[in-house]
């Protein structure tokens, strides 16, 4: 049995479970792993509710994990609470059903090395980390604070966060090579950074190379990416897994089709320079559930705007997932 893709007009696929039957896979370091973003109450406590609900939504579309509290999930600007409240829940719902990637950058090594603490005792199956992102320095600031870091996760795989146009501090492949001498645990990266081209070269390092471009899935897989993490992924997780799975199964066709209509899903998140706030609001409306606004300073939508992006979302087939 295979689900039509309704409004998208996408090749068929198969439902989450069916999905690991097919693939006669277990859990791995591969595939979709949305950058999902993290619901909160108007007094800052994390929603666990419509958490979960996100949590399980996208698992039951097929999505092989999650890249929690990243850039989209609002990570950096937590609180220590924040973020272990949000590793707990993630620990305690995705747990052997799809993999874990908490982030735990922070401003502080010591904040940081909490999250880590936090991600290992919640059950976390990894985490990734942005670099120091205020003070700069040389590559060793950058080496010592991932130490310290990765110290705290005790054995924990541990994923770098290339997001140079935020943190201004970029992975070469020569960089990522001093910290893999540094930090044994380091198995792999997200590369969010404009020069495409090192994903090829990261694979021949041997690092497990996530793209963090939602909009080039494809392209990324033909490089040598293991897979996509992006908040797209989040909100239309059935074209990402469908693309996925054609590009494993060798049927370029189909995966071409489906790598055609994620501009349209990438333009959304994009809007307003707000993705927080953007795919908050979709999921709100698609399950149901209040995710709320963005942790201050991260930029809010007007009323307007939340207009404006709703209708977006309802062009582009986002309100309502395919039956």
């Amino acid at each position: 049995m295979v689900q039509s893709h309704g409004e998208f007009g996408m090749a068929t696929i198969a439902t989450a479970s069916q999905r690991a039957k097919v693939s006669g896979l277990g859990l791995e370091w591969k595939g979709v792993f949305p950058a999902n973003p993290t619901p909160v109450h108007d007094d800052g406590r994390i929603n666990e509710e419509s958490l979960r609900a996100i949590f399980e939504d996208n698992l039951s579309h097929g999505v092989d994990g999650f890249w929690v509290a990243g850039s989209t999930g609002e990570g950096p600007v937590m609180s220590d609470q924040q973020r272990e409240t949000t590793a707990r829940i993630a620990g305690e719902t995705i747990s052997g059903r799809g993999l874990s990637i908490m982030h735990v950058g922070a401003v502080s090594t010591d904040s940081a090395a909490k999250g880590a603490r936090a991600a290992k005792e919640s059950g976390c199956d990894a985490i990734c980390c942005v670099p120091p992102f205020f003070f700069r320095g040389e590559d060793q600031m950058t080496i010592d604070h991932y130490k310290l870091v990765a110290d705290a996760a005790d054995g924990l795989p541990f994923f770098v966060y290339n997001l140079p146009q935020l943190t201004q501090v970029e992975f070469t492949p020569e960089l990522m090579q001093k910290v893999m001498d540094a930090v044994p645990t380091v198995i792999g990266l997200k590369h969010s950074a404009p020069t495409f081209g090192n994903i090829r070269e990261f694979a021949d390092m041997g690092l497990k190379c996530f793209s963090g471009n939602g909009a080039l899935p494809l392209p990324a897989l033909t490089l040598g990416a293991v897979g996509t993490v992006d908040a797209p992924l989040a909100l239309a997780p059935w074209l990402y897994t469908g693309l996925h799975d054609a590009w494993e199964r060798g049927d370029i066709k189909t995966a071409q089709s489906l790598q055609n209509q994620t501009k349209s899903i990438v333009d959304v998140v994009r809007m307003f320079g707000a993705p927080a706030g953007v795919t908050k609001l979709i999921l709100s409306e698609r399950l149901g559930v209040d995710c709320g606004s963005p942790i201050s300073p991260v930029t809010k939508l007007t009323e307007e705007q939340r207009f404006i992006v709703l209708a977006a979302a309802e062009n582009a087939g986002l309100l309502e997932a395919p039956e």
